[in-house]
């Protein structure tokens, strides 16, 4: 099976990186070379293959950001470090210890670290040209299951390719409708369908059916050796901060919260200030630069001032290097068709400063000042337009919920792709999944990926 194929793919390639990474390590040393360095070498190659085993790092994943997969090999080769340096101590007290086992470290953690990513960004490109996924299955056929169904199609570099549904009462009489996926049956087809179709995936949503019949389902996928994942009742309450305690053999899930009026939030935003005070004093000379470019380039004003609305709804005004000629009237643009507004709406009135500016998000380095002023935050939900922002309340689920935070420079939306005049529904969706799932971690982990994203789009807004 692909899957199979996969992981065992993946074990070779990491055994041969750290094996690599070794040899490296050991002829690198100073010293002269013995069998031992070797020996230990192995050990710690084969430890640290342990430990990313029993960390589920070779259980394959819908998604993993490589800063994930770089923090998940850091984690291992660090415990493996830790650990041959604890057993080198006690059985073989030589004075270099520590300076062998860091240097065996730092290779393992390059060469491992750079052959994953190697491998990671292969795959999917080969699936973004086309390269046949997992075929997935999907169970219900209501609009969460066509939800996911629109978002595995939309993502080709996930690795899951939906082949249709399993649904004894769809939503939809035509089996050949909705985002042109069929209906293949109800839950007694599924060995025959999971034959037929070669199905290595199933994602069970919900469903008509009773519970008895879906544990059924569920049971019988993982005796044909298909992975099943299952979408949670109550899935907007869920995030990644769920324990699982147990009340006889009934699980209970605690979805443990942030409060954005707790400490947490409260240290975050003093971090920010702090962190745009310095930012402001080191790019000081860029921004000269900037606006006498933006002076040069056109008659106005050097800063755009546009009025927005961020935590708790209040209002604000939005600072930006001035990118258009000055117009006489304020554009009169409306988002059609469940699109966020952003880009260039309108008359095109960039000058050529300001399309370099817009290409680069430079024109967005003034919003430091609105991190200084505490209006805005470095990474959060993008602050909408008033006008808009008002309109969407009204007409959008949950779209008041992103005003929980203060709003950033980049959010989680942005780095997922949602720039733009892109879908506003998922971009609420994935402004939300940040408030609900935040960490220091998490800023920290949107921040390096914004760097790649900015290199090959347009402006964020």
């Amino acid at each position: 099976m692909i899957r199979q194929k996969r992981v065992r793919m993946y074990r070779i390639a990491d055994s041969a990186m750290l094996m690599l990474a070794i040899t490296t390590a050991v002829l690198a040393s100073p010293g002269q070379t013995t069998t031992s360095d070797f020996l230990w070498g192995a050990g710690y190659a084969l430890l640290t293959l342990l430990i990313l085993e029993a960390r589920g790092f070779y259980g394959l994943r819908l998604h993993q950001s490589p800063v994930d997969m770089i923090a998940r090999v850091f984690a291992a080769t660090s415990i493996a470090a830790m650990v041959l340096t604890f057993s080198h101590a006690i059985i073989d007290n030589e004075p270099q210890i520590a300076q062998q086992t860091l240097r065996l470290w730092v290779f393992a953690l390059v060469f491992l670290g750079a052959g994953r990513l190697g491998i990671t960004f292969d795959r999917a490109r080969a699936l973004r040209r086309g390269e046949t996924g997992l075929n997935t299955l999907i169970v219900g056929s209501g609009s969460v299951g066509h939800l996911i169904a629109q978002r595995l199609v939309a993502r080709p570099e996930l690795g899951l390719r939906p082949i249709g549904f399993l649904d004894k009462e769809p939503l939809i009489d035509n089996t050949e409708e909705r985002d042109g996926l069929p209906v293949l049956g109800a839950s007694w087809d599924l060995q025959e369908v999971v034959q037929r179709y070669n199905v290595e995936q199933v994602i069970v949503t919900f469903s008509t059916a009773p519970h008895a019949v879906m544990l059924n389902l569920i049971r019988r996928c993982r005796e044909l050796g298909v992975e099943v994942v299952v979408v949670p009742r109550l899935f907007e309450e869920v995030n990644n901060r769920v324990e699982v305690e147990h009340l006889g053999g009934v699980p209970l899930l605690r979805a443990a919260t942030v409060d954005p009026k707790g400490w947490q939030f409260a240290f975050k935003y003093a971090l920010d200030r702090i962190i745009a005070g310095l930012g402001l004093i080191a790019i000081s000379p860029l921004l000269g630069m900037l606006a006498l470019a933006v002076r040069l380039s056109s008659p106005g004003p050097i800063f755009y001032r546009q009025r927005r609305v961020g935590l708790d709804g209040r209002e604000f005004d939005m600072l930006k290097f001035r990118s258009m000629r000055v117009a006489e009237s304020s554009d009169d643009f409306v988002p059609q068709g469940g699109m966020a507004p952003g880009g260039v709406e309108g008359v095109d009135r960039r000058t050529r400063v300001g399309e370099f500016l817009r290409r680069t998000s430079l024109d967005e380095l003034p919003q430091l000042v609105n991190v200084l002023r505490g209006e805005m935050s470095l990474v959060g939900p993008r602050p909408e337009r008033t006008r808009f922002a008002r309109s969407f309340e009204q007409h959008v689920y949950r779209y008041g919920d992103r005003h929980r935070v203060k709003s950033g420079l980049t959010g989680w939306a942005q780095v997922q792709g949602l720039r733009g005049q892109t879908s506003l529904a998922d971009r609420v969706e994935w402004d939300n999944y940040y408030i609900e799932n935040w960490s220091l971690w998490l800023d920290l982990k949107i921040a390096l990926m914004t760097v790649p994203a900015l290199l090959g789009r347009q402006s964020v807004e």
